[in-house]
């Protein structure tokens, strides 16, 4: 039985899915602006260093994440889905969005557990005001680094400048005005369904 066309046919021993989850594990000590703000580094190691998933797959994971309710970390799970399918089976697309999703949550989950008793108790302290303020710039850079992975995948900017155009003008209503991104997510539903973008 061959694999759907939209499926890799990757190899992975212990050792890979190992590895992937202690990759994994190191973003979500750097996962500061949430999950989503280390999606340039998983890009490189899952789709650049390793070729587990493609491009479409990596933003498909994202996408559909995005648009289903519940918490945004849920391209994780998706991601070590699609990795486990590539490998062969639906058991071990289960097995990867254990590793992934294991990986991303333990660390950051305790370590906010404990961060957030301790700042909270010390919350009038000038270093962890000041460590609150630092971190701003932080997670904007890392969000933004994150929409430029998710637009470059696009090979030709020429072509697809309507992608680039609402993206920034996506940027720019967010960052200037109120209006719920909800609407700006429907906006790109109904331009995408067109093909208009």
């Amino acid at each position: 039985m061959s694999l759907p066309a939209h499926l890799l046919s990757i190899h992975m021993t212990w050792s890979d899915w190992l590895h992937l989850w202690l990759h994994f594990l190191m973003l979500s000590l750097l996962s500061i602006g949430g999950a989503i703000s280390t999606l340039p580094d998983m890009h490189r190691y899952i789709v650049g260093e390793h070729q587990w998933l493609n491009d479409t797959q990596f933003n498909s994971s994202i996408a559909i994440a995005q648009v289903a309710p519940g918490p945004n970390v849920l391209f994780i799970a998706l991601m070590g889905w699609n990795i486990g399918l590539n490998a062969g089976s639906m058991w071990m697309g289960l097995f990867g969005m254990f590793v992934t999703m294991s990986g991303i949550l333990f660390p950051s989950t305790t370590l906010t557990f404990f961060a957030a008793r301790w700042g909270h108790e010390n919350r009038d302290l000038l270093s962890v005001r000041s460590f609150k303020l630092g971190m701003a710039p932080i997670v904007v850079g890392l969000l933004l680094s994150t929409g430029w992975i998710m637009c470059s995948s696009h090979d030709v900017p020429t072509k697809d400048w309507p992608i680039w155009l609402l993206s920034a003008l996506c940027a720019l209503v967010v960052w200037r005005t109120r209006l719920h991104l909800l609407w700006l997510l429907a906006l790109g539903a109904i331009l995408g369904w067109f093909g208009l973008v």
